[in-house]
């Protein structure tokens, strides 16, 4: 068998009718003979695979909870005379207004169509087919329905099109966030799956979160990316994460090197120049896959792996950048200080920045920036900054002015993070009140970044023992930050910090002072 073949699993029994799913139809009737009739009419209808699911209404009221219960209705028969005139047009304007559910299709019907005319509702509803009830035969109902199904069918894969590359132009819009190259491919994922007309579930699987090293056996695999049941299991094992069918699935494509394809499932093998491959994992198919649908799957498998790569490859250079970056600060900074003071200043500002709101983009440049606000250091006599005594005015003087000798390192670069590494190392001890140093900034003339990386320098000194003072408790630190919110620190942002103490408490531990 060569790489262009497919594998189709033998199967004992053909799928029953209706494996790969069901359309939900929802009838909404003040009349029980309707519902028993219209399920009648189209209790053997399948389309792609799938037969029909009733849901039940009897008024304008259940009908739209019916719709906050369920989001994947794909055609309601809404009758517009109930407990109201016009109790099903309500529930028309309900769906695509306040719900702004455009995807389910509405076919209106009536027993007494003088009541709304239908040029009228055409024009003013958003519905999809108006019939009288006296002219929808069995037959009609069929062609009815098999057009509404087609339509819903149609534009889910569309949503899913856009949903898909939406998340992909999210995603390259900062291939350096942690969390970016998972929802790059949670984004690819999601094309695929709305190539083959709209998966259910989908997932990237390749080797443990730490990539560069190769894969061995296929127990070495882990879920990367997911959509549907697998959103959220990323990091998970894979034997852990799939049935024994899906797993065995998915070793038989990552020994043969091709896809595979079983009733509602299928898994392509993505070559890879670094490692044995990863893997394209789809279930929920609404469809029988055929050679049209194995050719764009290979194809797509062969480009998702070269992009992965690449992205890896782009991911490395940043993280080593950052590194260097990181131990560039912790060489340069030259107090006395434990050995994790970079590591805390560096995790701390991750997560204030987080919870403040800061963007992906501008919270991976103020990462890079952060270890070097202390730069300045380096130029002051390590015998002022060891001293325990008390300081002379013109030793405190050549302390306060490591804040201008940082500066003038960084000042001349064109490059963004290098001019945030400046800005840090000049104003983190600027005070909200204007009474800091060197410029006597105010309120939000100091920037965000700087306001930010005064709170947390001060806690870390606080938090920490120094040749000039011991460890304090955090009961102490607390009230020390908290009484000087609205002086020396922004009180919005000291706001935040306080409420997420514990999280900073947690990174001093984990990467812990002296007496911490």
């Amino acid at each position: 068998m060569n790489d262009d073949d497919v594998l189709f699993v033998e199967e004992d029994d053909e799928p029953e009718q209706g494996e790969l799913g069901y359309w939900k139809v929802l009838i909404v009737d003040d009349e029980p003979e309707v519902h028993a009739v219209t399920r009648l009419a189209l209790n053997d209808f399948t389309l792609n695979g799938r037969a029909l699911t009733f849901l039940s209404a009897y008024d304008g009221e259940e009908a739209r909870r019916m719709f906050r219960e369920h989001n994947d209705i794909a055609v309601v028969l809404l009758d517009v005379v109930m407990e109201s005139d016009d109790a099903g047009l309500r529930v028309a304007d309900y769906i695509r207004n306040d719900l702004e559910n455009h995807f389910t299709r509405i076919i209106l019907r009536t027993g007494q169509p003088g009541q709304a005319p239908e040029k009228d509702v055409i024009i003013n509803y958003d519905i999809n087919d108006y019939k009288s009830k006296t002219e929808l035969t069995a037959q009609k109902l069929f062609t009815v329905i098999i057009a509404a199904l087609r339509s819903y069918r149609d534009i889910i894969v569309i949503e899913e099109a856009r949903a898909g590359l939406e998340k992909i132009i999210d995603a390259s819009a900062d291939l350096f966030s942690s969390r970016s190259l998972e929802r790059f491919m949670q984004g690819l994922i999601q094309q695929l799956a709305s190539i083959l007309g709209g998966a259910k579930n989908a997932a990237y699987i390749t080797s443990a979160i730490a990539v560069s090293k190769p894969i061995g056996t296929l127990g070495d695999l882990y879920i990367f990316a997911g959509n549907g049941e697998y959103a959220g299991k990323e990091g998970g094992r894979l034997r852990e994460s799939l049935s024994d069918f899906e797993y065995d699935l998915c070793r038989q494509a990552l020994q043969r090197k091709e896809v595979v394809y079983a009733e509602e499932h299928l898994v392509a093998y993505c070559k890879s120049n670094v490692n044995r491959g990863s893997l394209l994992f789809l279930t929920g198919l609404p469809r029988p896959v055929n050679e049209m649908d194995i050719r764009l799957v290979r194809k797509f498998s062969e480009n998702v792996q070269i992009a992965f790569d690449n992205l890896l490859n782009t991911r490395e250079v940043h993280d080593t950048q950052n590194e260097i970056v990181q131990r560039l600060g912790q060489a340069l900074d030259g107090r006395e200080l434990d050995g994790n003071h970079v590591k805390r200043i560096v995790a701390m500002t991750e997560t204030f920045a987080i919870e403040a709101g800061m963007d992906d983009r501008d919270l991976q440049m103020l990462l890079m920036a952060a270890p070097l606000h202390d730069v300045g250091n380096s130029y002051v006599p390590r015998a002022i900054l060891n001293k325990s005594e008390s300081l002379t005015d013109d030793e405190f003087h050549q302390i306060q002015m490591h804040a201008e000798f940082g500066y003038q390192v960084f000042k001349d670069s064109k490059r963004p993070i290098i001019k945030l590494a400046a800005q840090l190392a000049r104003h983190h001890h600027e005070r909200w009140d204007g009474q800091g140093y060197p410029d006597g900034l105010q309120g939000e003339q100091i920037s965000i970044e700087s306001r930010l990386m005064a709170i947390l320098d001060t806690f870390d000194a606080l938090f920490n023992e120094r040749v000039y003072k011991p460890a304090w408790p955090i009961d102490q630190v607390k009230d020390a930050m908290q009484a000087a919110a609205g002086k020396q620190f922004d009180p919005s942002l000291m706001q935040i910090f306080m409420e997420n103490i514990d999280k900073f408490v947690a990174i001093q531990q984990q990467y812990p002072g002296k007496s911490n």
